[in-house]
């Protein structure tokens, strides 16, 4: 009777460790198949949104060569580097929200008690920016042209502007 207890018990543990090892294996295949899978997903998703991000950038004065060259001509004695000049031109927008009027540029008249200010600003090409602005409770895009002067000024121009509805 011992016998066939130790027996029984031999055989049993001999199978939990053949089922632990088998489980152990195929936990490790398993989890390399997984990750292998979620590599590649992840892989599509970010040539994806890289792709978005490419279409998104499309009217940008970073990735327009026509419009950098406006600023960057062959045969001119002075240059602008686009890289400076973009930062350039959006704080000089954005410094004119210190008017006690609001931005004068927003091409709206303050409707309320607070004045319209703009908030984000994206230069489009070598003339044009587009800006979102708002007053805390009304907000609206507006397209600008800009120029940039010989003396390295930038001077606006209120080229249309949009309020949405409330």
């Amino acid at each position: 009777m011992k016998k066939s207890l130790l027996l029984y018990l031999f055989i049993i543990i001999v199978l939990l460790n053949v089922f632990t090892y088998m489980y152990f294996s195929k936990e490790l295949s398993f989890e390399k198949d997984k990750s292998a899978k979620m590599e590649a997903k992840y892989k599509k998703e970010i040539a994806l949104a890289n792709a978005k991000l490419v279409d998104a950038n499309y009217f940008s004065l970073e990735k327009n060569e026509n419009a950098q060259n406006y600023f960057n001509p062959e045969n001119a004695t002075k240059t602008i580097q686009v890289e400076k000049l973009i930062p350039f031109v959006t704080e000089k927008l954005m410094d004119l929200n210190a008017n006690p009027k609001g931005n004068p540029f927003v091409g709206q008249d303050q409707i309320g008690a607070n004045k319209f200010i703009i908030n984000k600003v994206k230069v489009l090409n070598h003339r044009w920016i587009i800006a979102d602005f708002s007053d805390g409770e009304y907000w609206g895009e507006v397209l600008i042209k800009y120029f940039v002067n010989e003396d390295e000024t930038v001077s606006f121009e209120t080229f249309e502007s949009l309020l949405y509805q409330k």
